[in-house]
């Protein structure tokens, strides 16, 4: 008898009626074996056909506009509007309409990298991977980043690989209904039907051992850093290349010139913080408060969240995990001002405000630095720039770093600047880091553990496509052989 599992509403913490299945190893197994034929297919199928498939995606999640987005909020408690059914909606069937251009793009500054070598008679490119992408989605973002509808899944098609899916089990039913909009996509380009493949959930045991089938040719995952890891250890072990996006602290560096206007940097960082419940991979959990200036800084941050509605998180488990960090964070010298329960109905939390001094955060920083998944923000006091670059220097690998300087501090940016550079993807100046532009400049990536490398960029086309390719050489091969870019 097949395993099944229920989904929960967080708003009011019912179980939803609808069972889900949990997928076999026999049948991951089959799965593996239809990726390899489509793999096949899939290297001698026209870009242009590639491009439609990805088109005809999105056209098909728009028409079901309405219908995906209220089960996404049910099953999340995610604003229905405007953030699933228009700010995520359209950033999902955007970034496919970006993949569908890159995928067709054959010129010479595309993720293809041709060069001729007439000399030589040498060429190169880059091509898909031979074999699937196994794409595993979070549980914050049920469309952008969903296996089946994402960034990873976008990019992996548009390389021309196929891709098994597996959903988020908080949010099974809006994964089944993207998946079957992607399976009338591919028969209506008529694309090998395994191109896209969808498992609702699997063991963790029998995901690692599909990572480690020899038919899965790349991992791509979002979500925590305990199973990142374990994901990790499982590509390490079987060399299957993994892109992998865990944690991060975003830290946030606020000098005495943004600390002058208290009020504004902290309605910033507060509304920051508490977005989406705080449930953003570029939350600025930290933020260092430079000089005299922090204590008007925290009285104000404090305010703002004593004011805000407990928010919404996606499951008891993630209100558990929240209240542990919190009491860890606790426990290694930090003080809670405010918030720090769990909050009825359903799966809330109060907005919560901690405050330690830099002397402490640098003497326990491995287990203050714990991220805090949730609407819970720290607050690090620092005498000076020279106890701010301290800190900086004990921060590892982060998504983004933020340095607010203000009407402008040069010597405290380029202190700053010159440490986190190399300890975050991107960088940033006077504005919040939780919004993601999908566009070709940026970076969503960093140094490890924010990332398994510092490589790769998962959002930002067509670089974040490089990824699920292999780098190709044709040495002396007649042109009739060739891919026509390299003609």
């Amino acid at each position: 008898m097949t395993d099944t599992f229920r989904a929960y509403n967080p708003a009011t913490g019912e179980a939803l009626e609808t069972a889900h299945p949990v997928a076999t190893r026999a049948e991951l197994d089959a799965m593996a074996a239809a990726s390899a034929e489509a793999a096949a297919a899939l290297a001698i199928t026209d870009p242009v056909r590639i491009a439609a498939f990805l088109r005809a995606y999105a056209d098909r999640l728009d028409a079901n506009r309405a219908s995906i987005a209220a089960t996404a909020h049910e099953e999340t408690g995610l604003p229905l509007e405007p953030r699933l059914a228009q700010v995520e909606f359209d950033r999902t069937t955007g970034q496919l309409r970006q993949a569908a251009n890159a995928a067709e793009d054959i010129s010479e500054t595309s993720w293809r990298r041709p060069i001729i070598d007439e000399a030589t008679d040498i060429r190169s490119d880059r091509g898909p991977l031979g074999g699937a992408v196994f794409t595993i989605g979070p549980n914050n973002f049920p469309l952008a980043f969903h296996g089946v509808s994402g960034g990873d899944f976008a990019a992996a098609i548009a390389a021309g690989n196929p891709v098994i899916a597996k959903g988020h089990p908080l949010h099974p039913a809006t994964g089944r209904l993207l998946a079957d909009a992607a399976a009338a996509a591919v028969a209506e380009t008529g694309l090998h039907p395994a191109t896209v493949q969808y498992v609702a959930h699997c063991t963790p045991e029998d995901g690692c051992r599909l990572i480690a089938d020899p038919r899965i040719a790349a991992v791509a995952f979002t979500g925590s850093r305990a199973a990142g890891l374990r994901i990790k250890a499982a590509a390490d072990a079987s060399g299957t290349p993994a892109s992998l996006e865990m944690s991060s602290l975003n830290p946030v560096f606020a000098l005495p010139g943004a600390l002058a206007n208290p009020a504004s940097l902290a309605e910033a960082w507060v509304g920051s913080v508490t977005l989406g419940a705080g449930q953003f991979c570029t939350k600025p959990g930290v933020c260092v408060a430079v000089g005299s200036g922090a204590d008007a800084f925290i009285d104000a941050a404090r305010g703002l969240l004593e004011a805000a509605a407990p928010g919404v998180l996606f499951s008891r488990g993630g209100v558990e995990s929240l209240a542990h960090g919190i009491a860890t964070v606790e426990t290694a010298g930090a003080t809670r001002l405010c918030g720090g329960r769990p909050a009825d109905p359903g799966f809330r939390f109060e907005p919560t405000l901690l405050v330690v001094d830099a002397a402490t955060f640098l003497t326990r920083v491995d287990a203050i630095a714990t991220e805090l998944f949730g609407p819970a923000g720290l607050v690090v006091t620092a005498a000076d720039l020279d106890e701010a670059v301290a800190i900086a220097r004990r921060l590892d690998g982060q998504l983004t770093a933020t340095i607010c300087t203000g009407a402008g501090d040069d010597d405290g940016w380029n202190a700053l600047a010159a440490v986190l550079r190399p300890r975050c993807g991107r960088l940033l100046e006077n504005k919040m880091p939780t919004g993601v532009a999908v566009v070709p400049s940026m970076v969503h990536g960093g140094p490890y553990p924010a990332t398994g490398h510092p490589g790769f960029t998962a959002v930002g086309l067509p670089a974040s496509i490089q990824r699920f390719t292999q780098a190709r050489c044709w040495d002396g091969v007649a042109p009739s052989r060739l891919p026509s870019w390299l003609v």
